[in-house]
């Protein structure tokens, strides 16, 4: 017996869209699926008839060869006997469309958690470093006192829906599926109120805002967020309430530079200190530190005080305090100071001891050019 066109088996046009088959597919897998058909001994051979249809044009390149070939263009011996990917993708479909975001396997929630809020806090770099106990105040929804929550009015209480009998959820029937879709009447709770709160108009929330005591432990950093449980949205129907996130943000500090445990800072020093040598005091989180400036101190040494930095808040040793020296040159200099200046750079030029740094540069600058063969500018 020869076989009969795919085209005229799904019912479509040479040129039918991929929706189109796919629509026409889906009209002819409800109708004749064996378990809606256990009387009609044809059913399970239609339904088998036109997925294989469906199956060869759904594939552009079986497609391509049938509409060249006819049937011998594509190996039937290949097709699986199911609907394959694209029974699995219409029955997705069918399903997807037909539960939509409901539960279907027919459950309910009676009540629902609130939301979580998020707040953004900023501190100071000396309460990051200690820790600190703020008060915040924010605007949040809590369960209504006067009907504690349950929408209706003091005295009376939520009845059961009608429409679902208190399950939440209706079953209909659509083809042969038993389809359950949330209440539209209850909203899913399976109960309604006759006679609301006046307070909360039958929300069982209402707006107030709450002042609350937030404790910063130690060594907190940007990003870092505290949960309090509990302390955001008050949940429906007396659901459990959602959480408060504090979201830290430390504030740039006029001294000091964090980068982790550690903090950096600068200190200017005299080019008189910095040539002779001296004491100088820099400033920690916990006061003034003297340190001692060696002789002939350039730009960029760095001094570290040990465990004058940050105890992280994950545990570990605290870190340290790198204070980085930066040499300041005079300025507005009078007539005699510059006279004293230049007598005293004429009494230390060409002498490697006194400019070593700046011996080995042009050193280095001359075998550059010569090198490269490059003339003195």
């Amino acid at each position: 017996m020869s076989k009969r066109d795919y085209y005229e088996i799904l019912g479509v046009q040479k040129n039918a869209s991929s929706d189109d088959l796919k629509k026409a597919y889906r009209k002819l897998a409800m109708k004749y699926h064996p378990d809606r058909n256990s009387d009609d001994p044809s059913a399970p051979e239609k339904f088998k008839e036109a997925s294989e249809a469906y199956e060869v044009l759904s594939d552009s390149s079986k497609r391509n060869a049938y509409d060249q070939f006819g049937h011998q263009g594509v190996d039937a011996s290949g097709f699986s006997g199911s609907a394959g990917e694209g029974f699995n993708d219409i029955f997705g479909d069918i399903f997807g469309d037909i539960f939509g975001g409901g539960d279907p396997f027919g459950r309910r929630q009676r009540s629902n958690k609130g939301s979580d809020l998020q707040y953004s806090m900023t501190i100071s770099l000396e309460n990051a470093v200690r820790g600190v106990t703020e008060k915040i105040a924010i605007p949040a929804l809590e369960s209504c006192s006067p009907c504690g929550g349950s929408g209706a009015k003091k005295g009376s209480s939520p009845v059961t829906c009608g429409a679902c009998g208190g399950a939440g959820q209706v079953r209909t029937q659509q083809g042969f599926f038993s389809v359950a879709q949330t209440c539209r009447q209850c909203s899913g709770s399976g109960q309604v109120i006759k006679d609301p709160c006046k307070d909360c108009n039958g929300q069982g929330r209402v707006e107030k805002r709450k002042t609350l005591s937030v404790k910063i432990p130690a060594g907190v950093d940007t990003g870092d967020r505290i949960r309090l449980s509990g302390e955001g949205e008050a949940g429906f129907n007396g659901g459990p309430s959602g959480d408060l996130f504090v979201q830290i943000k430390v504030l740039p500090h006029d001294v000091f530079e964090r980068d982790g445990r550690h903090l950096y800072c600068e200190a200017p020093i005299s080019f008189i200190d910095a040539s002779l040598g001296g004491e100088i005091q820099i400033p920690t989180l916990d006061g003034k530190v003297k340190i001692k400036i060696p002789e002939g101190t350039q730009t960029g040494k760095l001094f570290r005080l040990r465990g004058k930095g940050i105890s992280p808040i994950r545990g570990g040793s605290t870190g340290d305090l790198l204070c980085r020296a930066v040499i300041e040159t005079p300025q507005n200099l009078t007539k005699d100071q510059k006279k004293i200046l230049n007598d005293f750079q004429n009494s230390i030029d060409n002498n490697a001891n006194h400019n070593p740094i700046k011996d080995e540069w042009f050193d280095k600058v001359k075998s550059f050019l010569k090198a490269n063969k490059l003339s003195h500018v």
